[in-house]
């Protein structure tokens, strides 16, 4: 158990403790594994290593050495061993605490209910403590919720604007076909005008011609005098 940890003294995690030393992670492990093997003692939550500012200038040692790691990993660990036990020295030569207890039976009374009281407040705050943590689970548990609604209404929500798209580009696409199929049928109709047009023209230009012909032909076979007879016979026909 680790005695040289004070209440308050910071903690750092392995990726932190590759920044501050200035070697990857990878690394940290690796110094951790070869300094347990050699019977460092870490503070640990479950299989996870907690580093503390001593196990960072450990990690330094065996980062600095010119020796081989384990015998460095060796001194290392025997520097930790004269800290715990100079520590568990310490906290053996305190005074006992029932050596300082008021022998009167009144002040004793009173100290006993100060703990009592302090006793009880604990617990109240253990209470509220708990009461909070279920707080805090319960407010977590409606952020899920809410999370898991609003992903389910955005996704409601592209669903419904891709089928409304989707319907607008069809219903631009059929009338874009409409369109073209009236257009289509007027340019028929236009080119059939067209093509009556040019026959009732090729139709004048016949006629015309077979009446200038007949008329050059009249004209070649009688004399000036009968011009106008000719010419008159020509509308009769």
């Amino acid at each position: 158990m680790r005695r040289d940890i004070q209440p308050n003294e910071r903690a750092f995690s392995s990726k932190e403790v590759a920044e501050e030393v200035g070697i990857a992670t990878p690394t940290v492990r690796k110094y951790g594994q070869i300094l347990e093997r050699n019977g460092y003692e870490f503070l640990k939550d479950g299989d996870r290593r907690i580093f503390v500012q001593s196990d960072i200038e450990s990690l330094v040692a065996l980062r600095d050495t010119d020796k081989p790691l384990d015998d460095t990993a060796k001194d290392i660990v025997d520097q930790q061993q004269e800290r715990l036990k100079e520590t568990f020295e310490t906290d053996v030569s305190l005074p006992d605490t029932y050596e300082s207890l008021p022998q009167d039976p009144n002040q004793l009374r009173e100290v006993l209910m100060v703990l009592a009281n302090e006793l009880a407040a604990t617990r109240e705050m253990n209470l509220q403590l708990t009461s909070d943590m279920s707080e805090l689970k319960v407010t977590v548990s409606r952020l899920q919720q809410d999370h898991h609604a609003i992903s389910a209404n955005v996704g409601n929500a592209a669903q419904k604007t891709n089928a409304k798209i989707e319907r607008l580009t069809n219903q631009q696409k059929e009338q874009y076909e409409t369109l073209l199929e009236q257009e289509k049928e007027k340019s028929e109709r236009l080119q059939q005008e067209i093509q009556y047009l040019r026959e009732d023209q090729n139709k004048e230009w016949r006629h015309q011609n077979d009446f200038n012909k007949r008329l050059e032909e009249a004209i070649q076979r009688t004399n000036s005098k009968n011009v106008w007879e000719v010419l008159l016979s020509l509308f009769r026909k």
